[in-house]
């Protein structure tokens, strides 16, 4: 438990740097928080509030996919937060576009990769990333493709809400996916095994997609 948690606590809080790194390249938020800013124009609700709400509704959403909470999701309310708020006091603000852009880039794959190790630690994804992986279990979804589908339809629904899209909420939509069938292999799949030995695939998989993480 120890050894796991010392992957997990780091896992968030990269994850949260990361974030940092994307808030500051200002090139456009990721898809969720394109969604909870729609919701807030809509509804007057603050957008923090929103996004513990729409973490609780995706919660209920991993009931049918057969996934359980953990103290890792608990562990991701409390330390992305202070995650993103140690890198935006770390990180200077960018003005040069090109010095934006890598900020973007470095962020997207520290995202990727802290997604792969906390989840890797096997103590319970966060709300989102577990609807990923309960997707991938559930249906044999290529992780890639269940991902891309969940941010593109929830950007797209923010978009129409009123939320702030820019260059980098599509480049995060379209390469958040991939990437992460690249890291999670990496560092999860022994959860991946043993959730697929408990029955949460479907019968109709391919032996090779129920032995490994596959992209």
């Amino acid at each position: 438990m120890i050894r796991r948690l010392a992957q997990l606590i780091p896992g968030l809080l990269l994850y949260g740097v990361a974030d940092a790194f994307m808030i500051e390249a200002a090139l456009g938020v990721d898809p969720w928080t394109v969604f909870a800013q729609g919701l807030s124009l809509q509804t007057g609700l603050g957008i923090g509030l929103l996004t513990n709400l729409i973490g609780v509704l995706v919660l209920l959403l991993w009931w049918p996919l057969r996934q359980k909470p953990g103290i890792g999701t608990l562990l991701n309310i409390l330390l992305v937060g202070p995650g993103i708020e140690l890198g935006l006091w770390l990180l200077p603000t960018p003005e040069a576009l090109w010095v934006r852009i890598a900020y973007f880039t470095i962020g997207l794959l520290l995202l990727a990769v802290a997604s792969g190790i906390y989840i890797g630690a096997d103590l319970g994804p966060g709300p989102r990333d577990g609807l990923m992986t309960g997707i991938h279990l559930r249906f044999g979804t290529p992780i890639w493709v269940g991902r891309t589908a969940v941010e593109v339809t929830v950007l797209l629904i923010g978009w129409a809400l009123g939320g702030n899209v820019g260059i980098g909420t599509v480049v995060f939509a379209a390469l958040i996916g991939p990437l992460c069938s690249i890291t999670l292999p990496l560092f999860a799949p022994r959860a991946i095994r043993r959730d697929r030995g408990a029955g949460t695939t479907t019968p109709a998989a391919p032996p090779e997609e129920q032995s490994t993480l596959r992209a």
